[in-house]
């Protein structure tokens, strides 16, 4: 297991990388604007969840040989990507609508399992998320520590927990932007696709940006 200095140390460059808006962030504001708060948390919490297979596979070296591998890299990006522009658009042509009682979000219903599906697809697919596991966990690996997988799984963790916390804060903002908007519905439908264009544009950016280590 790292050392207590280690995992601080860890901590507060994780913290340092996380407060600067990236993809993630850029992704749980969009369906925040879009969808409301409630979407915003359960996006955070699905990505996340699908930030952790990520974690898993560079724990065991799968990991670096995804991002070594050209196709692979490339194919998972695309995916990501697209999905994203996916999503974006769904959210522009639902600005407006209003919602029929199936698509209410219910504690019985399986609109919770889709957008935490949702989110996961997109945190599993980010191609940011793979290179920054693969390159950063194994500098604050001990390799005298010994079981060298069980410590980047455990930096991992503390990672996406990080992760968590500073993306529901922004969604909690974004949602509180879009509840103030929200008192003129034309003003609210311009938020709903501001949103879905946040996610047409980072899909775009993912899919074009060089981003392999």
């Amino acid at each position: 297991m790292p050392s207590n200095n280690m995992l601080l140390a860890f901590a507060l460059a994780s913290f340092a990388l996380i407060i600067i808006p990236g993809p993630s962030v850029l992704f749980v504001v969009g369906r925040s604007l879009s969808h409301g708060r409630r979407v915003g948390l359960l996006s955070v919490v699905g990505n996340a969840l699908g930030s952790v297979p990520v974690v898993l596979a560079v724990a065991f070296g799968l990991g670096a040989v995804v991002a070594n591998s050209l196709v692979l890299f490339t194919a998972i990006k695309i995916v990501g990507a697209c999905y994203l522009v996916f999503l974006g658009v769904q959210a522009i042509r639902s600005a407006g609508k209003k919602a029929q009682p199936s698509e209410h979000l219910t504690a019985s219903g399986s609109t919770y399992r889709r957008t935490i599906l949702q989110g996961a697809t997109v945190g599993l697919t980010n191609p940011k998320t793979i290179v920054f596991f693969v390159a950063v966990l194994p500098q604050f690996v001990s390799v005298s520590a010994g079981n060298v997988a069980f410590q980047m799984i455990l930096l991992g963790l503390i990672f996406l927990v990080i992760g968590l916390v500073s993306d529901s804060v922004w969604v909690l903002a974004a949602a509180s932007a879009r509840q103030w908007f929200a008192r003129s519905p034309r003003n609210l439908i311009a938020v709903q696709r501001t949103g879905g264009a946040m996610m047409i544009g980072l899909g775009g950016v993912l899919l074009l940006a060089k981003n392999r280590p």
